[in-house]
């Protein structure tokens, strides 16, 4: 996966998407890669998620993690140095890391999803809001005067907040005032923020019956934006804290990553690569496939 440039073997960062990445097609990728994966899917979501990607976060999860899983695979698993995941995302990094079975990853996922959708439900009407423009600190203050809270700061002029939606429709109005573009986001309540704190006892509980073990490379936290130091503890914390991707991205080029690559399905975070450090290459899986074909 890693060409060389002008003899130069290029140091990379592999990255895998979260929930927002998802495309109608990515079933055929875990059918011909990983089908034993679509097989205990099935078994673990109740149905074939794939079928239900507009029933909600319980379904696009664990129909994500298979397919960003069954990419890699496709791709011959290339696993460099660095390796991180947006959100949802981290339990594909770190199952590909060897923390634990592509199994034990999707039955996370399962659960992951479904109490999120549980979470979400049992709590006042919610919904996440992506501001883009400006410098980071207006979308901020916008957030905190209207009870908001930042959910995730993806890239230079892309914070996306989460709250309550009667407060998210002030904040898309306060927007334009102050030169902000306001986009509401596809989801059904108010992702890593507070109101996800019904979720964290489930996860907790199915991630303290997985086993866990030392990663073969080191993976970044989306929390802390630096090494996963527990496991366990990071990606529960993850359910409610902010995913701190613009800094996450930063690190990784400080720990000598060159070229950003993200698995898919998506171009997502390939776009927010070339947004946070735009002298850095980025691509595709499947791009770099193409080229070395």
């Amino acid at each position: 996966m890693s060409p060389t440039t002008n003899g130069h073997e290029m140091r990379e960062a592999l990255l895998f998407p979260g929930q927002g990445s998802q495309s109608a097609d990515m079933v055929e990728a875990v059918e011909r890669h990983r089908p034993e994966l679509l097989d205990l899917c099935r078994v673990e979501v109740g149905r074939d998620p794939f079928d239900a990607l507009d029933g909600g976060t319980q379904y696009l999860q664990p129909a994500l993690y298979c397919a960003s899983i069954a990419l890699w695979a496709g791709a011959g698993s290339p696993l460099p140095a660095l390796v991180a995941g947006h959100s949802l995302g981290e339990l594909a990094a770190l199952a590909a890391a060897g923390v634990f079975s592509e199994a034990d990853g999707l039955r996370l996922a399962a659960v992951r999803g479904r109490a999120m959708q549980a979470a979400a439900a049992a709590g006042p009407e919610a919904g996440m809001l992506a501001l883009l423009g400006g410098e980071g600190e207006e979308a901020r203050e916008l957030a905190e005067r209207n009870g908001a809270v930042v959910a995730n700061d993806n890239a230079p002029g892309q914070l996306v907040l989460s709250g309550p939606i009667s407060r998210l429709e002030a904040i898309s109005l306060d927007a334009k005032r102050v030169g902000l573009k306001a986009r509401r986001l596809p989801v059904a309540g108010g992702f890593h923020s507070p109101a996800m704190e019904p979720a964290v006892a489930p996860f907790r509980r199915a991630l303290g019956g997985i086993d866990l073990r030392e990663p073969r490379v080191t993976v970044y936290s989306g929390v802390t934006a630096r090494p996963f130091e527990d496991f366990a503890r990071q990606l529960v914390e993850a359910l409610t804290k902010p995913v701190r991707w613009r800094e996450t991205l930063l690190a990784l080029r400080d720990a000598g990553a060159e070229r950003f690559v993200e698995v898919g399905p998506g171009k997502v975070l390939r776009n927010l690569a070339k947004r946070t450090v735009p002298d850095q290459q980025s691509a595709s899986l499947a791009q770099l496939e193409v080229a070395s074909a």
